[in-house]
């Protein structure tokens, strides 16, 4: 069974390795004078963007939950597997079991383990799959809102990766404000749309 507790933990870290990369980096300093002017090179720092973005700590709550429940059941299965080879060993000792019974037991619990194995392997897969598909969705919406924050603001160039430069010109705190606040609305949209749905589900039936 060490072998299903491997595979768990590598899903698990693959999961969350950029999250664990970005609690480390999530201080963001900004300038206290005005604005920087159209026409400006501006920067952000995109692992703290991510890191307090609402919409990441949300999917990436969603797929931590995920986690755990996958982790629970490949180990309530894992458990019940350990102790049915238990039981199996003790009885080949006391011998309890003819020659054919304990062979067709051993291939029985022969196929659990690979059975148990490719379970393992297919959420792991699944976890790594949405944890890319998680990250695309966080890194669109971002861009999608840095193209049209620009098209008000119209820097001529908004750059990442900065470590050090001018406070003034860091736009982070700006660009995190603003997509926390688009994604509440459109969070209350979404939640709006879906009660009236239901709502006009609930009258249809009703006649």
């Amino acid at each position: 069974m060490k072998q299903i507790k491997t595979i768990l933990c590598i899903a698990i870290a693959a999961a969350f390795a950029v999250s664990c990369n970005q609690k480390n980096n999530t201080t963001v300093s900004e300038g206290q004078g005005s604005a920087p002017q159209a026409g400006s090179i501006v920067y952000i720092q995109l692992d703290s963007i991510v890191a307090k973005y609402d919409m990441y700590n949300d999917l990436k709550s969603e797929l931590e939950e995920k986690v755990q429940k996958i982790q629970n059941e490949l180990q309530s299965k894992g458990r019940a597997f350990e102790r049915d080879v238990k039981d199996f060993q003790n009885k080949i000792q006391k011998g309890l079991m003819t020659q054919s019974e304990a062979e067709e037991k051993n291939r029985v619990l022969g196929n659990r383990q690979a059975d148990l194995q490719n379970l393992s392997a297919q959420k792991e897969a699944e976890i790594q799959e949405e944890n890319a598909v998680m990250m695309n969705k966080i890194m669109d919406a971002i861009e999608t809102f840095v193209k049209k924050y620009n098209d008000e603001k119209k820097y001529s160039m908004i750059i990442t990766g900065v470590f050090e430069g001018d406070p003034n010109l860091n736009i982070t705190n700006d660009i995190i404000e603003g997509l926390n606040e688009e994604y509440v609305k459109n969070k209350k949209k979404a939640v709006s749309s879906e009660t009236e749905a239901e709502t006009k589900t609930e009258e249809t039936q009703a006649k």
